[in-house]
């Protein structure tokens, strides 16, 4: 695995989904130690909003130290990620309801959707490890239409908590690394739906 990411350029897109944070940033961190190189974007909310999930400003800090260079927050800054050919995959580690339903619309309002558009233009993988309280309810349509559009590959997903919130669902964040490996040759990681 280690070979496989090192020196590999890999966009991390964070999402709204502030209570996913901590564990979106470990993930990232874990990409950097293993050696890939990281070109942190963030979503307006993301990089603007302070949440009781912590401050606007130590999100950004935290996630440019993990990152070593300044995070993309503006739409202008992501656009140039495709024609320069800066990611070689592109991760959304906390894909919101809201950023899928926009993706499976191609709908270019963020600096998250223009980061995948811009990317996608290359023809290379997309990432998507879910993260959102209506994936079996109102954003299950928008998964299934990016999960039947090439280049888009799902990190595994299981329901976060089936008693309180019986249709939220989180991606395996443990099962990143290898769902991108398997995104590189085309491949979507098998079973999508987990049981814990």
């Amino acid at each position: 695995m280690c070979e496989i990411l090192k020196g590999l350029r890999v966009g991390v897109a964070i999402c709204g989904s502030f209570c996913t944070f901590k564990k979106s940033f470990e993930a990232a961190k874990r990409l950097a130690d293993l050696g890939a190189e990281l070109i942190p974007i963030m979503s307006f909310n993301a990089s603007a909003l302070s949440t009781r999930f912590g401050k606007a400003e130590d999100n950004v800090k935290i996630f440019e130290e993990i990152a070593g260079r300044p995070v993309i927050n503006t739409i202008e800054a992501a656009e140039p990620i495709g024609p320069k050919r800066m990611t070689d995959v592109m991760l959304l580690p906390n894909c919101t309801g809201n950023t899928l339903a926009k993706l499976s619309l191609s709908v270019t309002d963020s600096p998250v959707t223009m980061a995948v558009k811009s990317h996608l233009r290359g023809g290379r993988p997309v990432v998507i490890n879910v993260a959102t309280n209506d994936a079996l309810s109102g954003s299950a349509k928008n998964i299934g239409a990016l999960m039947n559009l090439r280049h888009y590959y799902f990190v595994p997903i299981r329901q976060d908590d089936y008693i309180k919130k019986p249709t939220s669902v989180v991606g395996d964040f443990d099962r990143i690394e290898e769902t991108i490996i398997a995104a590189l040759d085309g491949v979507q990681v098998q079973p999508v739906i987990t049981v814990v």
